[in-house]
């Protein structure tokens, strides 16, 4: 029987291999608007766990292991300027969503 833990870190993966291969044209905050989190809080998530598990990890080594590669490396080939209408929607949702 498989553990539920592997499943959900099979899962985890697929999501991480979605967002960063699949789908990389997603904006993080795009996905801050529409679901309250992005890649980066998935690196905050996982810093958080290593932590609690007595493993600690900086920043850069937990977005690193969510981006797959250094963020600013990520960022420079995927991530663009965000633009007035995302920035308006980005504070909209936080306004509804604190």
């Amino acid at each position: 029987m498989v553990d539920t833990v592997q499943l959900e870190a099979a899962a985890f993966r697929r999501l991480l291999r979605h967002l960063n291969q699949d789908r990389p044209d997603v904006q993080n905050i795009d996905l801050m608007i529409l679901a309250g989190f992005c890649r980066n809080c998935l690196a905050d998530w996982y810093r958080e766990a290593a932590e609690a598990a007595g493993q600690p990890l900086d920043k850069d080594q937990a977005r690193e292991a969510v981006y797959g590669m250094p963020f600013a490396e990520w960022k420079a080939r995927h991530q663009a300027e965000a633009t007035p209408e995302q920035l308006a929607a980005f504070e909209a949702a936080r306004r509804k969503h604190p």
